[in-house]
C-alpha cells in the first residue's frame, strides 16, 4: 500500500486513481510499465497475460445530452454500439468520443482512461465477458499505468451494473 510520499512522483491522473482506489482499500495500487500499453493488446503483451484479461475503457458520446459513456470490456471483445445505444439511449444515438471529449470527461487521455476517478460523472456499463477471468488488468489513468483487479472489484469500484 502507498503511504503517499511516492504517489507525488506519479503523473497526476495516476496519482487520481491511487487515491480513489485507496479509498475503497483496493489491495492493488498501479504499476507504471516501461513502455506506453495505450492499446489492450500493448498492455497484455508487457504484463504477460491474455489479452481478454485487459479491461478496456471505451467511451462513446451520448447526443442527447453530452454525456460520456464509458463500456469496460475485455481487450479481445469489440463492443456493440447498437446493444450500448439500447441500454443506455433511450431512442437516441451514441457518437464517437474524440480526444478532446474523452480528456474533458474523464480527465484522462485516449491510451490510459482508468475505468473510476473520472473528472465528472460518466454513464458506467460493464461487459459479463470479464468474468471468465479471475484476474483483470486496467488502465490507471496514463498509458504507462495499469492496475490489478478482479471482475468484481470493476463493480464495487465504478458502481457500475
Amino acid at each position: 500500500m502507498m503511504c503517499g510520499a511516492e504517489l507525488l512522483s506519479l503523473p497526476e491522473g495516476v496519482q487520481r486513481v491511487a487515491r480513489a482506489l485507496q479509498a475503497k482499500n483496493h489491495p492493488h495500487m498501479p504499476v507504471m510499465l516501461a513502455d506506453a500499453a495505450r492499446t489492450a493488446q500493448q498492455a497484455a503483451d508487457a504484463l504477460g497475460v491474455e489479452l481478454g484479461q485487459i479491461a478496456k475503457s471505451i467511451v462513446f458520446k451520448r447526443k442527447a445530452d453530452d454525456v460520456a459513456v464509458l463500456v469496460i470490456t475485455s481487450g479481445d471483445k469489440r463492443v456493440d454500439q447498437v446493444k450500448v445505444e439500447a441500454l443506455v439511449c433511450n431512442g437516441v444515438r451514441l457518437g464517437r468520443a474524440d480526444a478532446d471529449f474523452v480528456k474533458a470527461k474523464t480527465g484522462f487521455s485516449i491510451g490510459g482512461v482508468s475505468p473510476l476517478a473520472h473528472v465528472t460523472p460518466c454513464l458506467v456499463l460493464i461487459d459479463a465477458e470479464l468474468w471468465r477471468f479471475e484476474t483483470l488488468w486496467a488502465a490507471a489513468g496514463h498509458p504507462n499505468a495499469v492496475f490489478q483487479l478482479k471482475p468484481q472489484d470493476l463493480q464495487v469500484l465504478t458502481h457500475a451494473p
